[in-house]
């Protein structure tokens, strides 16, 4: 399996490819930042020229098709625009919620506020659909499975901030910046807090599964992104202290 620092190689053929990307990354450009790192730009070194045809957030880690020609291109286009794509992504949230499961249909604007945010707009937002299931808790947090239904910029995350749950580490929407450090968890913790490194200190949310038709073949076809070794090294930890793990 080819990777480099920024991305690993999940699948390629003539007519896709499929990359597990890391946090801080874009997946194409930016209105705001033109000058920033492109996962699309990237890629093309290595594979040549690419079509994107969906985008996760710039600070998400995880999943990301492209079409490698027009044709391929058109017709994932055209499934996520007819909403016929399944998104699986797992997140680790502050707090603990009182539901199994919720259903979020809160219509959501983009760029909303002076922060650039996406918010909850009754009149002028786009109708927005979010499952989520809680995994289960881990002292102060929660693991969270959310099946997007919609595309919308952020909207996992301005689902989640709308009902009072924020992502671990989320730069916008967070007001809690404070990275997951083992001493916060583990009740018997014997290290230097001076020395301690931070379990994971970005954003904790990864596109883990993406299922499409594939544009020839006509095949259901799922691609699964492992973490990125910051979320998995935290999700190890949480494991072993609360037994709760995400990826059982």
């Amino acid at each position: 399996m080819k990777s480099t620092s920024d991305y690993t190689l999940l699948f390629e053929d003539n007519d896709i490819l499929v990359l597990n990307k890391r946090s801080g990354l874009l997946v194409a450009q930016d209105r705001y930042d033109a000058e920033a790192p492109r996962l699309d730009l990237l890629a093309e070194k290595e594979f040549g020229r690419l079509f994107a045809v969906h985008r996760i957030d710039k600070d998400t880690s995880g999943c990301v098709i492209y079409a490698k020609n027009a044709e391929a291109h058109r017709s994932l286009s055209m499934q996520f625009e007819e909403r016929q794509v399944e998104k699986i992504y797992h997140c680790l949230v502050h707090g603990h919620p009182l539901w199994k499961t919720q259903r979020i249909e809160s219509k959501l604007l983009a760029d909303g506020d002076a922060r650039h945010r996406t918010v909850v707009n009754s009149r002028f937002g786009k109708p927005s659909v979010t499952d989520f299931t809680l995994i289960g808790s881990c002292g102060p947090y929660s693991w969270l499975e959310a099946r997007p239904k919609t595309g919308r910029t952020h909207q996992i995350r301005a689902h989640l901030h709308s009902i009072g749950l924020n992502i671990l580490c989320d730069p916008l929407y967070s007001g809690n910046q404070k990275p997951l450090r083992l001493s916060d968890v583990k009740k018997r913790w014997n290290g230097d807090p001076e020395t301690e490194r931070p379990l994971l200190s970005r954003l904790a949310l990864h596109a883990w599964k993406l299922t499409v038709t594939h544009p020839v073949s006509g095949e259901k076809v799922t691609f699964t992104a492992p973490y990125q070794k910051d979320m998995d090294a935290a999700r190890k930890q949480l494991a072993n202290i609360f037994n709760v793990d995400p990826l059982k």
